[in-house]
């Protein structure tokens, strides 16, 4: 007897952005292609801002037969979102579906392959045939949050490729909710004698906040005319994102997630964050569910965070879905 193997939910934050949802929709159909000869069903959707919001990607998969899902966040970061809005998105499905199993997935982090795709894009920023050494200094450009642990991953990815590129130095910067910013991470680059940098997203697609990145770069670039100021682009849907997403799918399955816990606020009392220490994990509603009230602003901005109250109990947090640390 042939036992359909379980399906693959790919959780979006969302984008007020066309392009970069549509390279989102695109990379799951990459995924799902590749998965086709397994026999796995994949689906994707957003927690906000994009249709299909992830409710209706789990009503499609349950529609079809499916009653066991791997849910992945396709995220750098695990933030929010990855934490606390996707699990109990997950959890409210769960309510909307009885006997539905879900296993939950870690986001792709500063993987090997993310890395690899950085120095890429890092490498076509900065080709110059009239200069061999190419000895850029780097400016990598995350999302920003309020969690100090994710924007500590941002700063991890940095030293990592300054490990492992040809660079003159990696620094780090936030477009949103953290500093320093853009302006000030460039300062910072020419403090330390830069003057070529090559300003790196830390991001899978195009979007509102990618976008940002360059707008502010150039600004920084046109008042510094004695710098040679380049943005490289974001990582992008291709064969090596997706197999890195395909693996954290069989991770999932496995039970074999392995999430850093030390310095997590909804499991440890930090300096400044002790309130989210257990705070309540509740589901963060998609525009396109019932009673949805919240007021939803592109991409995180205007300062609103969309980060309210999640828990990261480290356990079972809902029925099947598992958030398992060794």
């Amino acid at each position: 007897m042939t036992t359909t193997p379980p399906a693959l939910l790919i959780a979006g934050h969302g984008t007020s952005d066309t392009d970069g949802a549509e390279q989102f929709r695109a990379f799951t159909e990459r995924v799902g292609k590749r998965l086709a000869p397994r026999g796995v069903t994949v689906g994707g959707g957003f927690i906000e801002l994009s249709p299909p919001p992830l409710g209706e990607a789990v009503a499609e998969l349950v529609a079809g037969g499916h009653r066991r899902l791997a849910a992945v966040p396709l995220m750098l970061v695990a933030a929010g979102h990855a934490k606390g809005d996707i699990p109990a998105a997950l959890a409210r499905e769960q309510l909307r579906h009885p006997g539905l199993a879900v296993s939950y997935g870690r986001p792709l982090g500063a993987h090997p392959t993310v890395l690899a795709l950085l120095r890429e894009r890092l490498a076509q920023a900065q080709a110059d045939p009239a200069d061999p050494d190419q000895s850029a200094m780097v400016l990598l450009v995350g999302r920003g949050s309020t969690d100090p642990d994710a924007n500590a991953e941002v700063a991890r990815a940095a030293r990592l490729l300054a490990e492992t590129a040809r660079v003159a130095g990696v620094e780090y910067a936030f477009i949103s909710l953290a500093s320093p910013g853009v302006p000030a991470g460039l300062d910072r680059c020419t403090a330390l004698g830069a003057r070529r940098i090559v300003v790196l997203p830390y991001f899978l697609f195009t979007g509102v906040l990618p976008r940002r990145v360059a707008e502010q770069a150039a600004a920084w670039a046109a008042v510094h005319p004695d710098v040679d100021v380049r943005c490289a682009d974001v990582l992008g849907d291709t064969d090596a994102l997706a197999d890195l997403l395909i693996e954290r799918y069989g991770e999932a399955l496995a039970g074999d997630i392995r999430m850093n816990c030390d310095s997590c606020v909804y499991r440890v009392s930090l300096p400044g964050f002790e309130d989210r220490v257990g705070a309540p994990q509740t589901p963060h509603h998609h525009p396109g569910d019932a009673g949805h009230s919240h007021d939803h602003r592109p991409d995180h901005s205007h300062g609103h965070s969309h980060e309210h109250g999640h828990s990261h109990d480290h356990g079972v947090f809902h029925a099947d879905i598992h958030h398992r640390h060794p």
